[in-house]
C-alpha cells in the first residue's frame, strides 16, 4: 500500500508541475501533505500502540492495550505528518536553504559592486579579431558571469558583450549561444547552483547530511575536465569559423534578435581602487573554505556577505536598498528548498521510499547496482529535455539513490552523476526552463537549431565527466 501511494505522490507532484497547472512550490508542498496524511492514519495505530508499550516499559506497570477510536486516530495522523514527516524533513535541509539564501545575495552583491566589470573588459581586449580568442574569451565570460548561478544574469551580460564580435567579424550567431550554454552549464555545478542545491537538499532529506560544496567537492576532478573539455570546445568552434571566414563562406541568417534590458546600477554601486582587489580576494577566500570544509557553507556565506556589504557599503539604507533589491530572487528559490525538504520529509519518514525501494529492488538485477549511477550521468544531458530540475531532483533521483543503495551501490553517486549534465549542462537546451528562450532571443535562435547545434557539444563534455568520475570519483563504488 506504501509503495503505491509514493508512487502516486511522486507522479502527481510531476504531472503537476510539468503540465504548470500550479506552481512547484504548491505541488511539493500539497500533494505529499495529503499523501502524507493518508500514510500517516494508516501507520497512526502502530505508532500509538508503541508509544503505550514504551510508557508502560518506563512507569513499570503492565501494558494495557489502547482503544484507538477514528478521533484518535486522526488526531495522531495529523501530529505525525506535522512532527514526524514533514518536520523531520525540513529541519534537514535547513543548512542548504540558508547557504542558498546568502550565496545569492553575496554573488548578486558582487555584481552590484562591479568586481567582474574589469575581467570581463580585459577578456574582450584580449580577444582581439581572432575568431578561436573571441571564442575562448566569450566561454570566460560566460563562465564569470554565472558565478551568481542565475542564468538570466549570464545571457543578459555575457551575450550582448561579445556580439559586437561576433558581428564584427561575421562568426555564426549559434556559435556564441553555443559556447555560452556550455559556459553556464558547467558553471551551474557549483556548490550553490540549482542542480547542486537541490542534489544535496534531496540527499539530505534522505537522511545523507549531505551539502552542495561537498557534492561539488566530491566530482572536482569530473568538474575540471567538464570546464577543461567545454573550453576546448570553443577553441574547436572559433577554429571552424576561422576556416569559414577565410575560405568565404556566409554567416546563417538571423532574425529576431531581442535587444537585451539592461539597468544602470554600476555608477551607485560600483566599487573600484583597494574595494575591489578585496572583494576579488574576499571571493578567493570564501572558494578556498568551500573546498577544503573549514567552515559550514552556510556560515561562510553568511560572514562573508557581512563583510562584502560593510566594506563596500557601510551606509545602513544602502545596505537595506541592496539586500531588498535582490530579496524577492533568493526567497522564489530558497522557498521551493524548504518545500523539497517537507516532500521528501513526507516520501522518506513515512515509509513511502522504503516500500518504492523495495519494489524497484525486486525488479533490477542486483548486479546493477553499481552501475546505475554512470547509467543516469550518460543520460543526465538529455533528461534536462524531459524534467524540469524540481521534478528531477526531488521526485526521480531520490527513488534512484535508495534503489541503488539497497543493491549495494553508493546512493550519494546517484547525485553527482545526475549533477555532471541534468540541468547543469543541460539547463540551457532544456525547454522547460525561461532562461533557455531568454538565450534564444539574445541571440536570434530557434529551440530545434539550438538544440542541433549545441546538445552534442553539451552531452561530450557531459559524457567525459561521467567517465573521470567512474574514474576519480567513486562513481562505481
Amino acid at each position: 500500500m506504501l509503495a503505491v501511494l509514493g508512487f502516486v505522490t511522486i507522479l502527481l507532484v510531476l504531472a503537476l508541475i510539468m503540465s504548470k497547472k500550479v506552481s512547484t512550490l504548491v505541488a511539493l508542498i500539497f500533494v505529499p501533505a495529503i499523501t502524507g496524511f493518508i500514510a500517516a492514519f494508516i501507520n497512526a495505530p502502530n505508532v500509538i500502540i508503541q508509544a503505550a508499550q514504551a510508557a508502560a516499559e518506563k512507569a513499570g506497570t503492565a501494558y494495557v492495550e489502547p482503544v484507538i477510536t477514528f478521533g484518535t486516530r486522526f488526531t495522531k495522523a495529523l501530529s505525525i505528518l506535522s512532527a514526524d514527516y514533514m518536520g523531520k524533513g525540513l529541519s534537514s535541509i535547513v543548512a542548504t536553504g540558508v547557504m542558498f539564501i546568502f550565496a545569492i545575495l553575496f554573488f548578486s552583491t558582487c555584481s552590484d559592486a562591479g568586481v567582474f566589470d574589469p575581467i570581463i573588459n580585459r577578456i574582450l581586449k584580449f580577444t582581439g579579431e581572432d575568431p578561436i580568442k573571441v571564442c575562448i574569451g566569450t566561454f570566460l565570460i560566460g563562465c564569470i558571469c554565472h558565478l551568481d548561478g542565475s542564468g538570466a544574469t549570464t545571457f543578459l551580460i555575457a551575450i550582448p558583450a561579445c556580439m559586437p564580435l561576433f558581428q564584427k567579424l561575421k562568426m555564426n550567431l549559434w556559435v556564441e549561444a553555443t559556447i555560452v550554454a556550455l559556459a553556464a552549464g558547467i558553471m551551474n555545478v557549483m556548490p550553490w547552483g540549482g542542480p547542486t542545491v537541490r542534489a544535496a537538499a534531496a540527499m539530505s532529506g534522505l537522511g545523507y547530511e549531505v551539502t552542495g560544496s561537498e557534492l561539488w567537492v566530491g566530482i572536482m576532478p569530473a568538474w575540471i575536465a567538464g570546464l577543461v573539455t567545454c573550453l576546448l570546445i570553443a577553441a574547436f568552434l572559433g577554429k571552424k569559423e576561422a576556416k569559414r571566414i577565410a575560405a568565404g563562406i556566409p554567416a546563417q541568417e538571423v532574425t529576431g534578435l531581442t535587444e537585451a534590458k539592461t539597468t544602470n546600477t554600476s555608477n551607485e554601486l560600483a566599487r573600484s581602487g583597494w574595494r575591489w582587489y578585496f572583494n576579488v580576494a574576499l571571493i578567493l577566500v570564501i572558494l578556498y573554505i568551500l573546498v577544503t570544509n573549514r567552515l559550514s557553507p552556510a556560515v561562510t556565506f553568511m560572514i562573508g556577505y557581512c563583510v562584502l556589504l560593510i566594506v563596500n557599503y557601510p551606509s545602513v539604507d544602502l545596505q537595506h536598498k541592496i539586500i531588498n533589491s535582490h530579496a524577492q530572487a533568493a526567497f522564489l528559490m530558497v522557498s521551493i528548498v524548504f518545500a523539497a525538504g517537507a516532500f521528501t520529509g513526507v516520501v522518506k519518514n513515512s515509509g513511502m521510499l522504503a516500500s518504492m525501494t523495495d519494489a524497484l529492488v525486486s525488479i533490477i538485477p542486483t548486479s546493477m547496482g553499481t552501475f546505475i549511477a554512470p547509467i543516469v550521468g550518460l543520460f543526465s544531458v538529455p533528461l534536462s529535455l524531459l524534467f524540469d530540475p524540481d521534478s528531477y531532483y526531488y521526485g526521480v533521483m531520490p527513488v534512484i539513490a535508495n534503489a541503488v543503495s539497497a543493491m549495494g551501490g553508493n546512493a550519494l553517486a546517484v547525485a553527482k552523476a545526475s549533477i555532471m549534465g541534468q540541468m547543469t549542462l543541460g539547463f540551457p537546451l532544456s525547454p522547460l526552463t525561461g532562461a533557455t528562450f531568454l538565450l534564444l532571443g539574445l541571440s536570434g535562435q530557434d529551440l530545434g537549431d539550438h538544440q542541433k547545434h549545441t546538445l552534442p557539444y553539451a552531452w561530450v563534455a557531459s559524457a567525459i565527466m561521467v567517465a573521470v568520475g567512474c574514474v576519480a570519483c567513486g562513481l562505481l563504488f
